[in-house]
Parts: C-alpha cells; sequence; structure tokens
C-alpha cells in the first residue's frame, strides 16, 4: 500500500458523496406502476382502428347498410353520404348516439339503428428483449403501447434485471456510442429539467432513450409511450465479483449480488470470518470511472459493528484486504511460539 504515492486515502465513515457506491436496487421490487400513462382503454375508438358501423332503417336486410371505416389519427371516421364525424375516444355505444344524429341531421334516415363494432384496433409491433421472462415481438393497443404494457406483455422482468431500460425508436439509430445513465426524453430537442439536485429529462441521441426505472415517476408521461416498431431493452445487471483478501479464513473472489446491498461485514462473512481475533484494519480498494488511479479507503471493523456509517457499503469490483497490524502479527507470534516444538499452550 505504501507505494501507491498517487492513490487517494479515504475514511470509510467520512467518505465523499461522489465516492460512494450507489444503493443496488431491487428491479423485482420496484413499484412498475410508476411506467403507466393515460391509455386509450380496451373499448374506445382511437385513431387507426377498423370499426364496422351497420346502419338500418327498417326491418328489412335491404334496407341495412353495412360497411367498414378507418378512423383517422384525429379520431375523425369519413362516412358514405354522412361525411366526416368524430368518434376521438368515445366507446361503441356513444360513438353509434353520433352517428345517428349526424345521420338524422344530414336528413337521411328518420329513426335509423345504428350499431359500432370493432373490427380491428390499430396495434403497434413491439420488440422487448433483454432481462424479461418471455422476450420476443409482441402486438400492443396503439392506444396502450407504453413501457409498463411491453413488460407486462413479455411476462415481467426476470431475476437479473437491472434498473435501467432502452427504448430504441424505428428508423433512427443512436448517435451516441455508449448510452449515458440520464432518464428518458423522446424528445430528441428537449431541455434538461432538474428537481432538486436530480437530472429528470435529456435527449440521448436522436431516438434512443435510457430510463431509470427506480425513477420512473419523475418522468414525463409522452416519454414513457411506444410507437409501432418500438423496441424495449431491458438491461441485465451482471456486476463484477470483489475480492476479499488478508487476515480471513477464506480469501477469494465472491460474486457480487444482483439485487441487494453488500457491505463491509457482508464480505468478511462471505470470506468465513477473520482467522485473527485482532485483526481490524481494512482498505477497500476502489476503481472509479473518473480517475485513472485506484481509491484508498479505510475502515475498521471494530467502527463497523458499532456504526452503520463504517459498515462501508461495497461497489462491484472492489478489493477488501484485511490488513496485518503490529497487534496481529504479535498475536500470530504468540500463537506460534505457544503451540510451538511441545505441541500445547503456556
Amino acid at each position: 500500500m505504501t507505494g501507491c504515492t498517487t492513490t487517494k486515502n479515504y475514511q470509510a465513515e467520512n467518505l465523499p458523496a461522489h465516492l460512494q457506491a450507489p444503493r443496488n436496487e431491487n428491479a423485482q421490487t420496484l413499484d412498475l406502476t410508476k411506467l403507466a400513462t393515460a391509455t386509450t382503454t380496451q373499448d374506445l375508438i382511437g385513431g387507426g382502428d377498423v370499426i364496422e358501423i351497420s346502419i338500418s332503417a327498417g326491418l328489412s336486410s335491404t334496407d341495412t347498410a353495412t360497411f367498414p371505416v378507418r378512423v383517422s389519427d384525429n379520431g375523425t371516421a369519413i362516412l358514405p353520404l354522412v361525411g366526416a364525424v368524430s368518434l376521438k375516444e368515445m366507446d361503441l355505444e356513444e360513438a353509434e348516439a353520433v352517428i345517428s344524429g349526424a345521420c338524422i341531421e344530414k336528413g337521411l334516415y328518420t329513426a335509423p339503428h345504428v350499431t359500432v363494432t370493432m373490427k380491428r384496433p390499430k396495434v403497434h409491433k413491439i420488440t422487448v428483449l433483454g432481462a424479461v421472462e418471455e422476450p420476443a415481438t409482441y402486438e400492443l393497443r396503439a392506444g396502450q403501447s407504453d413501457v409498463l404494457q411491453a413488460i407486462v406483455a413479455a411476462g415481467g422482468l426476470s431475476d437479473d434485471a437491472g434498473v435501467f431500460v432502452q427504448v430504441r425508436h424505428p428508423g433512427y439509430r443512436n448517435q451516441t456510442a455508449e448510452p449515458q445513465e440520464l432518464i428518458a426524453s423522446l424528445d430528441s430537442g428537449s431541455d434538461i429539467r432538474q428537481v432538486g439536485e436530480e437530472t429528470i429529462v435529456q435527449p440521448i441521441g436522436h431516438q434512443t432513450v435510457r430510463i431509470d426505472l427506480a425513477s420512473a415517476a419523475t418522468q414525463k408521461p409522452e416519454s414513457l409511450r411506444l410507437p409501432d416498431g418500438g423496441i424495449v431493452m431491458v438491461e441485465r445487471r451482471d456486476p463484477k465479483p470483489i475480492h476479499v483478501l488478508g487476515l480471513v479464513k477464506k480469501p477469494d473472489r465472491y460474486e457480487f449480488p444482483v439485487a441487494e446491498d453488500l457491505r463491509l461485514l457482508d464480505a468478511i462473512a462471505l470470506a468465513s470470518g477473520t482467522d485473527n481475533p485482532l485483526a481490524d484494519k481494512v482498505y477497500i480498494i476502489r476503481n472509479t470511472p473518473d480517475s485513472e488511479e485506484p481509491t484508498l479507503i479505510q475502515a475498521s471493523i471494530k467502527k463497523a459493528k458499532r456504526n452503520g456509517r463504517a459498515d462501508l457499503r461495497l461497489a462491484p469490483g472492489d478489493i477488501v484486504s484485511v490488513e496485518q497490524t503490529p497487534t496481529t502479527s504479535i498475536y500470530e507470534a504468540v500463537r506460534l511460539i505457544g503451540f510451538g516444538v511441545s505441541g500445547r499452550a503456556f
């Protein structure tokens, strides 16, 4: 450790905020209802739907006119002889009343009987990939096509799911080599908005966004909607293992848990505890993306047992070294002498 002259040294209980390990969020416990947007219910008419309209003026089948109509994006339906009728977000019964009134107003019928059925609702084909139970391409009702419905359609998040979701829109490529860890916005020209110290909206490339599931409640609702051909990628969490070295019973490399925090005492427990009862001094060596040199954090096992701040939260890739000290060296010397030649303690 003495050779690392450029390594920054900190105390665990006074570690600056920017060097602290982030909380290891469990995607399985997140409230995904935060991703819900204002959607069109299944029986409401929306743009792109194909409906079938039957208008009857009498009891005979020859007096009934039946025809399909595609609703425009603004919710208008063009009916033969009747003309344009706005049916946006009406249920079928409401649409029947509106069309009946339009027929009477045009003087086409005196008391028409109108029936409206949903022939073919407009759907968006959405591909869901990554850490979901059933990755595939799904058809979602256009008025219900959002990130939440896409994840639900794919069977929900898998056990190794992270808290970030990338959404790519059709016909565009991400112009950034690596998406930044920012909360999403679909508007390529959007400004950064701040709530306190949290960045809640910032564009990435033209039409690729990254959504933080843990803070999706702060999203603008439109940033969660999915157009036809959209791709949803739920990132898998594959954290780097930690290494536990020094005065422990089982020094080794240990897998970092996917969905829970790992602290200093947890790491020592993974290594079956210390092999010297007087061991106390610990170094945590942490590499940070914004520095070429590792950060050296000094911790104390005794302090960690008494103070939660001293029981440092570890980051993936950390090296935990339980150090030799004069006290532990004396204990080991006494132990070796005591169990030396005679094989018994004095």
